[in-house]
Parts: C-alpha cells; sequence; structure tokens
C-alpha cells in the first residue's frame, strides 16, 4: 500500500497568525488531532494536539501574558515538517514515524498539500492486519500518577516520558488514564485562562448607585483527577494485536493499559504497533 491509499484528504489548516483558541476549535469540530501551518500558500509548519499539551504547565511565560487561547499558533507549531509524496511507501512512512517520533507526514504532489497520513490512517494497512503477535510482545511500561498531582506534575511526567500516563487511587486501582487529547481540550475556562493557583479579583454586578463591589478569589488548581478519562479499556497481555486494534476502534482510543493477575503489566500503544510495521 502506498500513501495515497491511506491518506486522509482534504486537510486543514491554519496560518501562524490564528489564535489556539480558533485551532481548538477546528480540531474539536472536525475530529482531528493535528493542522497544518500555510503562510502565503506554503507549508511552513505542524500544530498537533501534543504542542498545545505540553504548554499548560502554569510556569510556561505564556501564562503569565494571557490566556492560552489568545497566543498564536505560530508560537506554538513544529517547524519544517516531514513531507511524502503519494507513492511513499506504508512501511517506509512507519519507519518515518518510529524514527523520528511524529505523529503524521503532510503528502506533497506538485508542491501542493494533497493529503496527510497519520497513525490512524496507517491502521488502515494490510500490513497493521498481518501481524500475528500478541500485545504482551510489544507492549511497553507505563508512567502513573497519583490523581492529586498537580498539573504541572502530569505534564512534567508525559513530555520527560512523551507518552501517557495512568492515573493510580490510592489503593493502587486504576482510577483513569491521562492523554494529549485531555490537556490540550480540557476545557474548564476559568482554570486554564491563565490565572490557575492564583488569587484574582472578582468584580461584582453593578449597583444601583453605580458602584461595584470586589471580591478576592482563590482559583484551585489544575489537579490530575480534573482533566483524566475514566473508566479505563484494559486487555490481557495475551491479546492478539488485530484484537486490541478493533477494541481501539470500538472506543475511541489509542491506547489499551494491559492487565495481568489484576496489576499494571504496561500499556499498548499504536506507537508500539506501528513500529512492529517498520521491521
Amino acid at each position: 500500500m502506498l500513501a495515497r491509499d491511506v491518506m486522509t484528504a482534504p486537510v486543514y489548516f491554519v496560518s501562524p497568525q490564528d489564535m489556539i483558541a480558533y485551532a481548538r476549535n477546528l480540531m474539536v469540530k472536525h475530529k482531528i488531532s493535528r493542522l497544518l501551518v500555510m503562510e502565503e500558500g506554503r507549508l511552513t509548519g505542524i500544530l498537533t494536539k501534543k504542542d498545545i499539551a505540553y504548554r499548560l504547565r502554569q510556569g510556561e511565560p505564556e501564562w503569565r501574558r494571557r490566556p492560552i487561547d489568545q497566543i498564536p499558533v505560530g508560537a506554538f507549531a513544529s517547524g519544517k515538517p516531514t513531507v511524502v509524496s503519494p507513492d511513499t511507501e506504508i512501511k517506509k512512512i512507519a519507519g518515518i514515524f518510529a524514527s523520528k517520533n511524529i505523529s503524521c507526514v503532510p503528502v506533497i504532489e506538485n508542491r501542493n498539500v494533497v493529503g496527510i497520513v497519520t497513525k490512524t490512517d496507517l491502521m488502515k494497512s494490510g500490513l497493521v492486519r498481518a501481524l500475528t503477535c500478541t500485545v504482551g510482545d510489544v507492549m511497553e511500561d507505563v508512567a502513573t500518577v497519583s490523581r492529586y498531582h498537580s498539573l504541572d506534575h502530569v505534564i512534567t511526567v508525559m513530555s520527560e516520558r512523551n507518552d501517557k500516563v495512568v492515573v493510580m487511587n490510592n489503593e493502587g486501582t486504576i482510577a483513569g488514564i491521562i492523554t494529549e487529547t485531555n490537556l490540550a481540550f480540557f476545557d474548564n475556562e476559568q482554570k486554564i485562562a491563565g490565572v490557575v493557583g492564583k488569587d484574582v479579583t472578582i468584580k461584582r454586578r453593578e449597583r444601583a448607585d453605580g458602584t461595584r463591589s470586589h471580591s478576592l478569589r482563590t482559583v484551585a488548581s489544575v489537579i490530575a483527577e480534573d482533566v483524566m478519562t475514566s473508566p479505563v479499556i484494559t486487555v490481557p497481555p495475551e491479546t492478539l494485536l488485530p484484537d486490541a486494534l478493533e477494541l481501539m476502534r470500538k472506543n475511541h482510543v489509542n491506547s489499551l493499559v494491559v492487565m495481568e493477575n489484576g496489576a499494571i503489566s504496561g500499556i499498548i500503544k499504536r506507537d508500539d504497533i506501528i513500529k512492529e510495521v517498520a521491521k
């Protein structure tokens, strides 16, 4: 199979001057995780949900200036994207994803963007359906956090591992999972508006005499349980990869937590499956 056989079209794009709010709305509306950045008809970058998610730390300079949604796309987008032609083989694209740790490649023909190949598109390949190994053969270990850990800690762990994290209850059971999607599309406007964990002055409605009252209120910091998805879908390690993929498809997720004898053994992700295809 070739890129033209699995690519998605049309492709949605933004300009470097568009606000993150507009980009996030486009992603939600079209159920996509990335947008191409175009300037004067040229492809200059890609904005992914990961680019947004990892910039939500309270210590980021953007937090001190203005809400994240009011920051231009150009401040977050990755430049110099890797591109392929419509005739590029799927196995080669899988190798690009694995070696460069990226999640998509724009498809270029005659200097024009004609489509995009993502990890989801690669799952359509017959190379994936032909895999016969089990989840236990390719799973990875998984990072965990407490449901009460701060957003800053969660993002630090995720960015260091470049991975999802499983959220644990105090008694050692699974509470949920946090992915880049959870962070990028977190929609608690008050908590995410650049005043998280700070004392803020709230203006009250104007009185009949024309005066306004003010009060000081502390906005609670975001913690892991605020952004996690629950319940978590699990599989045993002997599950065949095609069966795991079908479970991901049915539940609209791209990872499954692997459980054995009541304990977490690891996690299986589309990345692991793509690495198998690239071999």
